[in-house]
């Protein structure tokens, strides 16, 4: 529309919530929308509609900013499935053609609460726009701002220039969202060409996020408004993001994928699990059986309408991208989810232009996140962070524990072999956020008792008492460097065994020693970048003869990274895994603030420190005065708010 309109529809909304600036922002429903029409040629109000009848009647709307048709009628239709009138879909933004005049001024928006201040706002705009109409500005309305009614599909170069202003990160997606979903969720914005694209984990599967790239900055920060807006029950949060990032995910360089996704208007599925073998005659015989009774579904194009994903030696990932020509025939092929094909049942999927080039470039180049973070320091020896072969084999793995399973389930589960489990030789293993990971170490007496309690309670069902659910517990034998390695965030696994991310001999505490080894930085720069951590934790004392339970070895284990041992093992808070050889090492004083009232006091206070002990001269002093002077006994405990153990 270049031309002069015939009429303006001069047109004010307000919701339930935030006015102004922030309009539509919260969600809330629209409450109130006046309108108010004005006469271009004549130059004045009109108030019947009956004139418009008339053949090439041209008519559009106008609203005081973006927010009344982008962030309020537009979201609101598309959330209650309201069919909006093709008007609403080109309007004037009066601030903009009273910039055209005056380019000075920043207009702002005013915080309407009422419908009589609704009428007022919008006989103040119906006056601007007469104003403009007439001398000395005699302003033309044309070119109106474009509302993009549905999202296109296509292709994004990794050569591609994309402004940083104008992408966005929206995460918490449902996993089966598409891209028009998650265009409806920004309706009333204009997306680029192409510019959703839906991220995957290492996987290859959908983790909730996409990146969404528009057609301006003005956009992308209206986009940011909707920041926890919601998609059905999720809300999905909305952060800013960089074209570095969109180009990751959704830029290519394969000519085979331009070729398919040239095509345009067309509905993408995705195949996983596909047979290696499988061919191009088979899945199209597989939407288009010669069974009658089965539902037929062509693909677009045939051979052509067919993308198999390969690696770059050519052998087949199992993936595959098929077109078809419209969503009937889309939903069609989607029904057949998890029909079988061979001897392999397929998932169908939904996919995008963006996931084709994103699952291309994960098989067919290099990962787009490195695997191996880089090093802390490049000069650091270069030394086999695993544990020699050969080890022996005195302990216990026990994997797929029930998460509610405390150390008295494992103890029944052991049976007869409790008796070999070596003091405090149980460690269960946490998550990173401090929850059972289903992996518990055992430390027993032999390596034979190991061996022969692997080859009995292998996958029996172990029973937990705070939980009715049942789970069968594999049981494996393991040595002591295996298991100290997975406590501080290493993995093991049927492949293998994998160093944790930070098993580094500068993380120990200076009064336990490696193997000499050269020095790495001079002993002044060292205590500069990494102060002792023996001055702020506990040292544990040497325990008599009869009482060595922890791994034989010279070597001191920080828990670091990932997973912590849980009594009656190691301290909960600490990591270290001592040697049972006797250590010199000074007293520790230590500091427990902020104990609560109601805790079980001896019980968690020896829990915290088992494995350390103190001398008969220590004293227990209470923060706010003496408890007592001797324990003999050294199990003498109250309950105080706060402890320091001298």
């Amino acid at each position: 529309m270049t031309a002069q309109v015939d009429y303006l529809v001069v047109v004010f909304t307000a919701t339930s919530g935030a006015s102004g600036d922030l309009l539509g922002s919260d969600e809330k429903e629209l409450v109130q929308l006046v309108w108010q029409l004005v006469d271009v040629k004549n130059k004045k109000l009109q108030h019947w509609l009956k004139q418009l009848a008339g053949a090439g009647t041209s008519v559009c709307l106008c609203t005081d900013g973006q927010l009344h048709i982008r962030q309020v009628i537009h979201p609101e239709a598309a959330s209650k499935n309201i069919l909006v009138p093709d008007c609403f879909y080109s309007f004037f933004d009066l601030r903009k053609e009273f910039k055209k005049h005056f380019p000075a001024p920043d207009l702002k928006a005013l915080n309407v609460h009422t419908m009589a201040e609704s009428t007022q706002q919008l006989q103040v705009m119906s006056s601007v726009v007469l104003a403009l109409l007439s001398e000395p500005f005699c302003h033309t309305f044309s070119n109106p701002e474009r509302v993009s009614e549905k999202f296109e599909s296509g292709t994004c170069s990794k050569m591609e220039k994309v402004c940083d202003n104008t992408v966005i990160r929206a995460r918490g997606l449902p996993w089966q969202s598409s891209d028009q979903d998650i265009a409806r969720f920004f309706r009333g914005l204009n997306i680029a060409k192409g510019g959703v694209a839906l991220c995957l984990n290492a996987q290859g599967r959908r983790n909730g996020e996409a990146l969404v790239r528009f057609v301006s900055e003005e956009h992308r920060e209206l986009a940011l408004q909707r920041h926890k807006h919601h998609m059905g029950n999720r809300y999905i949060e909305v952060y800013k993001a960089t074209g570095d990032d969109f180009l990751k995910i959704a830029g290519g360089t394969s000519h085979e994928v331009a070729m398919f996704l040239s095509r345009e208007d067309q509905i993408i599925v995705r195949m996983r699990g596909l047979p290696f073998t499988a061919t191009h005659e088979q899945v199209l015989a597989f939407f288009s059986p010669e069974d009658e009774l089965k539902e037929t579904c062509p693909v677009s194009g045939g051979k052509d309408g067919i993308l198999f994903v390969r690696y770059p030696d050519g052998r087949p990932t199992g993936d595959a991208f098929v077109l078809f020509a419209c969503e009937e025939h889309a939903q069609c092929a989607l029904r057949k989810h998890k029909e079988i094909l061979g001897k392999r049942y397929i998932e169908l999927f939904k996919s995008t232009a963006a996931e084709v080039q994103q699952v291309l470039n994960r098989y067919s180049s290099t990962p787009l996140i490195s695997v191996a973070p880089a090093p802390l320091m490049p000069v650091l020896p270069t030394v086999s962070l695993l544990p020699p072969p050969g080890g022996v084999r005195d302990c216990l793995r026990l994997r797929g524990l029930p998460y509610t399973a405390s150390i008295e389930d494992i103890l029944t589960f052991l049976g007869e072999f409790t008796q070999d489990i070596r003091p405090h030789g149980v460690h269960m293993v946490l998550n990173q956020q401090g929850r059972p990971s289903g992996d518990c170490f055992i430390q027993m007496t032999s390596a034979e008792r190991a061996l022969q309690a692997s080859q009995r309670l292998h996958k029996h069902v172990m029973s937990s008492q705070r939980g009715a659910n049942s789970r069968y517990v594999e049981v494996f034998p393991c040595s002591a460097e295996e298991m100290g390695l997975v406590l501080m965030g290493g993995s093991l696994s049927g492949t293998g065994l994998s160093p944790p991310p930070c098993k580094s001999r500068r993380l120990s505490p200076p009064s336990y020693s490696f193997t000499p080894a050269p020095p790495v930085l001079p002993p002044e720069a060292a205590a500069a970048l990494y102060p002792p951590i023996g001055q702020v934790v506990l040292a544990p004392r040497p325990l008599p003869p009869g009482h060595a339970y922890y791994p034989a070895s010279a070597q001191l284990y920080m828990n670091y990274a990932a997973y912590y041992p849980s009594p009656p093992g190691s301290p909960n808070t600490l990591g270290f895994f001592p040697s049972p050889s006797s250590i010199a090492s000074p007293g520790g004083l230590v500091r427990m603030p902020g104990l609560t009232y109601n805790s079980n006091g001896v019980k968690e206070l020896i829990n915290a420190v088992q494995g350390y002990q103190y001398a008969p001269e220590d004293a227990f002093m209470h923060a706010h005065g003496p408890v007592h002077t001797h324990d003999p006994t050294r199990t003498l405990l109250t309950q105080p708010k706060e402890w320091v153990c001298i």
